[in-house]
């Protein structure tokens, strides 16, 4: 009896001593109440039971949903935006023993972050320099966290809820623009044409036969469609360098 008492209790020994951790997690051991300096694994480690506290910390890369947030821009306008954020736990002791929760806690902070650098600036700005607010927010989220050992690797705003009156009156604008170029494209073209008529018209004052020649040029394009009678002005035009020619 004394035999299977000391095998079992040697196997609940070596269950409490031996932890296995694996290749992307480390082990802050606490001996008595106290850190140590030195993480453990990955691999097999062997701890005091009672003495020894492990916790695991995974170096995995975390991608955490930022949930959408109410802002208010600069120029007074009410949206919501979400984003993600990409983070790894670079000093798993700091991670530890600076923040109780350094999930919660850099959850929080990004939530906090985003409302903050987006009121500070204006819609068009939002929507435009997504880049730009991304970087914003990557910097001061690593700035702040890099006292818990956590490295905050990027920053991508997701997406962003305008108002149904906000979206019509953009709508409205995107539509306005399109009429705006299409009418300075209308008139450049109107413009080149008439460019195009003058030096034609040049030409045909200098050489006055060339009227003619095209005058028959359309007479052969009008005769060519299927119609049954053709009425066709005679320009008086025409005639001017034969009453040359006779008063020589």
């Amino acid at each position: 009896m004394f035999y299977i008492l000391a095998i079992v209790l040697l196997i609940l020994f070596l269950s409490a001593a031996i932890k296995i951790l694996r290749e992307y997690e480390r082990g802050v051991v606490f001996r008595l109440g106290r850190v140590l300096k030195s993480t453990k694994g990955p691999g097999l480690v062997i701890i005091i039971p009672i003495v020894d506290k492990l916790i695991r910390v995974s170096l995995r890369l975390v991608a955490m949903d930022v949930p959408p947030q109410d802002v208010i821009t600069r120029d007074n306008v009410s949206l919501k935006v979400n984003a993600v954020i990409y983070f790894r736990v670079m000093d798993p002791n700091n991670a530890i023993i600076e923040v109780e929760n350094y999930l919660f806690a850099t959850s929080q902070l990004a939530q906090t972050t985003l409302r903050s650098v987006c009121g500070q600036v204006e819609l068009d700005e939002i929507l435009s320099e997504r880049e730009k607010i991304n970087t914003t927010l990557q910097g001061i989220l690593d700035k702040h966290t890099d006292p818990w050992g956590i490295k905050v690797s990027n920053v991508e705003v997701k997406h962003i809820d305008l108002p149904a009156e906000m979206q019509r009156a953009m709508a409205k604008q995107a539509e306005a623009e399109r009429e705006r170029r299409a009418k300075v494209i209308n008139a450049q073209g109107e413009f080149q044409a008439a460019d195009k008529l003058a030096e034609a018209a040049k030409k045909i004052e200098d050489y006055p036969y060339a009227l003619q020649l095209r005058y028959l040029q359309t007479l052969r394009e009008v005769s060519a469609e299927s119609n049954s009678t053709t009425l066709f002005p005679i320009p008086i035009d025409l005639f001017k360098p034969f009453f040359k020619k006779e008063k020589e």
